[in-house]
């Protein structure tokens, strides 16, 4: 195996030299830095990244911590950051966080521990805050997305109040009185920023805010079905239902499924996440569509200017989301 003695022989220059081309950490004039890349490539050279990472402070890496394998959503938004992280040159950890505080903690506490040099991550319902804190005084570079759970800190989301109203005014506009809400997990920001947006808009549209058709938090599908079967059992049943996101939508079908209703005849349904089988049900769902490709790539380049500058004004970010139309909410849709 070459090593950096050897590419200083073959390209006629010092081992110094050698370092500073690869590692950037001088200016070496064109025409012998071409020689030492040629030797690099001639001799096949592979720079061991521990050592470079303890000569320039950097390991080209980034953490995201994030609960990729309880919310479908996620896996576009991590797409997303990988593709930006790898177009500048920065290797992706990913780690499930399984939306449990603990699991969390431990999990940004080793991503500290391993150097990268910056952190992305989806926080959990821990009232607590203890990663986000951890990340603080670890003085460790991190965004928040998703959930914007504290306000001295880099993130981007959607904006869930703005983007659940929506949802309520359409089903208003089709003369639905009485809208049931099966929210998300309990506890997120996201969740709690749904609901909200679920209030005002009802308040909005002069509309009883009927707390017995209200769920505001359910950690899954099975939960969903369970608070659906619920209020769909009862005899002044909603005549429509928003869901907080896709987990919920999935619950919320099921229910419907077992009572033997029709979606779109029986009942209204609306609900958040375009995901890839939204357009595969009968009839059609109408979604409430996450920029969430936008998401990544925001949070990937807030997280290279906040590596490169720990003293920039902190930035929050919400983007618009877009309603997609289809059957489900009595519509003619596509």
């Amino acid at each position: 195996m070459a090593t950096i003695t050897d590419v200083a022989r073959a390209a006629g220059v010092s081992v110094s030299t050698v370092s500073h081309v690869v590692n950037g950490t001088r200016h070496v004039n064109e025409a012998t830095a071409a020689l030492v890349k040629e030797a690099i490539k001639n001799l096949g050279f592979v720079p061991n990244a521990v050592a470079r990472s303890l000569v320039r402070s950097s390991t080209d890496a980034v953490g995201i911590a994030i609960s990729i394998s309880t919310n479908y959503y996620f896996n576009d938004i991590v797409s997303s950051i990988e593709r930006a992280c790898a177009a500048i040159g920065q290797l992706v950890f990913l780690c499930d966080t399984q939306n449990d505080p603990a699991t969390e903690l431990k999990l940004v506490r080793e991503l500290v521990q391993r150097r990268v040099d910056g952190v992305i991550l989806a926080p959990s319902s821990d009232p607590e805050n203890r990663a986000i804190n951890y990340l603080k005084s670890s003085r460790m570079p991190f965004v928040l997305v998703d959930r914007l759970t504290v306000e001295d800190a880099d993130g981007v989301c959607l904006d869930n109040e703005a983007a659940m109203e929506t949802l309520i005014d359409h089903l208003a506009s089709h003369g639905h009185r009485r809208i049931g809400l099966i929210a998300g997990e309990p506890g997120l920001r996201s969740t709690i920023e749904r609901v909200r947006g679920y209030v005002g808009a009802m308040r909005k549209h002069g509309l009883e805010i009927d707390r017995s058709l209200m769920s505001e938090g359910n950690a899954n599908s099975a939960d969903a079905r369970q608070s659906a079967l619920e209020i769909l059992s009862r005899a002044d049943r909603p005549t429509a239902i928003a869901s907080g996101n896709n987990l919920a939508t999935i619950g919320v079908m099921r229910a419907v499924r077992d009572l033997g209703l029709r979606i779109s005849e029986d009942l209204a349904l609306i609900g958040f996440d375009d995901f890839d089988w939204a357009d595969c049900f009968e009839p059609r769902l109408t979604v409430m569509a996450q920029p969430s490709e936008m998401i990544g790539m925001q949070a990937a380049e807030m997280l290279s200017r906040r590596i490169k500058s720990s003293t920039e004004n902190v930035r929050q970010v919400r983007l618009p989301a877009k309603l997609v139309i289809r059957r489900s909410c009595g519509c003619g849709g596509h």
